[in-house]
C-alpha cells in the first residue's frame, strides 16, 4: 500500500523557539493551516497560560494573527516561557518557546582542594550577577601546565552547585591550570585560569573520635582529646589543629588557635556549671616540603559536656577546709592566668611548668614584702 502521509500541523508559530535579550521586542505570527477552516478572527494567543490582550494583536491576512510583545523580562523557567497560539474554543494550535535573558558572565572565585593527593575538588561563583534567567552550562576544566591536553571534569555538584570532583589519575610535583567555561543560549564565558600543584591544596575530614571531659571536680576546666584524621596516616606531613567552643546558649564561639600538633588539650577559665559545645579541625601542612599555609578542615560534629557545679553549702561546720577551699581556687585562677601570659594555650601541663609558676610566685611575693619595708 502507499505510505501514509502524516497530518498537517494545524498552525505554524514564527519565529520558532527565538532567544532574546532581556528589554527586548518580539512581532510573533501564527498562521493556520489551509487544511483547517479557521480565520485569523477565530485566534488567541496565551504567555505561559494568560491570555495576552486583544490590543497587541493584527491581522496580517485571512489565517494569520501576530501578537506584539514590548520590553520583555527575563524567563520565568529555564526551560522557556510558552508562547501558544489558540482556536477560539481553547484548542492549542501551536507553540513557541521563548528564551529571555542574559548571556553568562565570566565565573569567578575557583577554589580548589583534594583529600587524598589523587583527587581534586573545585567550586566557583557564576560571575558577579549570577541570574541569567537561560540555562547556563557551566564546564570546569584542567590541564598539566606545561604539555598535555585539555581535559573536562565529569562529576558535577558534588560540593554544591557550582562545583566539580575530578576523582583520580592526577600526578604531583606537576602544576595544573584549571578554568570554567560558561555557556547558554546567549554566549560564552571562560573565567580567569587557575594555577595551582596539588600538594598545596591538601586538607583532609574533621579530626575524628573528639571527647571533651570534666578534670576530676575543677569547675573552669574541660578536656578535650580527639584523632587524627585517617588520611593523615598515609602523608609525610605536619599537622596543626584549632579548636572552638561556646556556650549552650550562645552563639558565639571561641577558637583556641594555638593547639600546635598534639591531639589533646585542655580549656580553663570555663563558667561553673554550664554546658559547652565543642569542635576541632585540623589543617595539613608542609607536605612533601609544601610551602603552602595548608587548608583548613571542616569543624568536627559538635561534642557538648558540663563543667562541675560550684558547690559552697551555707552554714558549714569547717571552716578551715572552706579557707583552704577557697585558696586552692585563687591559686588555680592565678596559676592559669599564669599559663596564658608564659605558656602557649594549650601547652602541656605539667608539674615543671607548676613549678616555674611557683618559682615566679616567690619572686613577686619577695618584691612586695621587700616593698612594704621601704621606710
Amino acid at each position: 500500500p502507499p505510505p501514509v502521509s502524516p497530518a498537517a500541523d494545524p498552525a505554524v508559530i514564527s519565529p520558532q523557539d527565538p532567544t532574546l535579550l532581556i528589554g527586548s521586542s518580539l512581532v510573533a505570527t501564527c498562521t493556520v493551516s489551509p487544511d483547517f477552516p479557521l480565520k485569523a478572527e477565530d485566534l488567541y494567543w496565551t504567555l505561559n497560560g494568560r491570555r495576552l490582550p486583544a490590543a497587541s494583536y493584527s491581522a496580517l491576512g485571512p489565517s494569520t494573527l501576530s501578537v506584539a510583545l514590548a520590553r520583555l523580562n527575563g524567563s520565568r523557567q529555564q526551560s522557556g516561557d510558552n508562547l501558544v497560539c489558540h482556536s477560539r474554543d481553547g484548542g492549542i494550535l501551536a507553540g513557541s518557546c521563548l528564551y529571555v535573558g542574559l548571556p553568562p558572565e565570566k565565573p569567578v572565585n575557583i577554589t580548589c582542594w583534594s583529600k587524598n593527593m589523587k583527587d581534586l575538588t573545585c567550586k566557583w561563583a557564576p560571575g558577579t550577577e549570577g541570574e541569567t534567567f537561560l540555562h547556563t552550562n557551566y564546564t570546569l576544566k584542567y590541564k598539566r601546565r606545561w604539555y598535555g591536553q585539555d581535559n573536562t571534569c565529569q562529576e558535577y555538584h558534588t560540593a554544591g552547585t557550582y562545583s566539580c570532583h575530578i576523582p583520580k589519575d592526577l600526578a604531583l610535583f606537576t602544576p595544573y591550570e584549571i578554568w570554567v567555561e560558561a555557556s547558554n543560549r546567549l554566549g560564552v564565558a571562560v573565567s580567569d585560569v587557575v594555577m595551582l600543584d596539588i600538594l598545596d591544596v591538601v586538607t583532609t575530614d574533621p579530626p575524628s573520635d573528639v571527647h571533651v571531659s570534666r578534670v576530676g571536680d575543677l569547675e573552669d576546666q574541660l578536656s578535650v582529646r580527639w584523632s587524627s584524621p585517617p588520611a593523615l596516616k598515609d602523608f609525610l606531613f605536619q599537622a596543626k589543629y584549632q579548636i572552638q567552643y561556646r556556650v549552650e546558649d550562645s552563639s558565639e564561639w571561641k577558637v583556641v588557635d594555638d593547639v600546635g600538633n598534639q591531639t589533646s588539650c585542655r580549656l580553663a577559665g570555663l563558667r561553673p556549671g554550664t554546658v559547652y559545645f565543642v569542635q576541632v579541625r585540623c589543617n595539613p601542612f608542609s607536605i612533601y616540603g609544601s610551602k603552602k599555609a595548608g587548608i583548613w578542615s571542616d569543624w568536627s560534629n559538635p561534642t557538648a559536656a558540663s563543667t562541675p557545679r560550684s558547690e559552697r553549702v551555707a552554714g558549714g561546720c569547717d571552716p578551715k577546709a572552706g579557707e583552704q577551699n577557697t585558696t586552692l581556687r585563687r591559686e588555680l585562677k592565678q596559676f592559669f592566668g599564669w599559663v596564658k601570659k608564659h605558656a602557649y594555650g594549650c601547652s602541656n601541663l605539667g608539674i615543671k611548668l607548676y613549678d616555674q609558676w611557683r618559682v615566679w610566685l616567690q619572686k613577686s611575693h619577695k618584691t612586695r614584702n621587700q616593698v612594704g619595708k621601704e621606710p
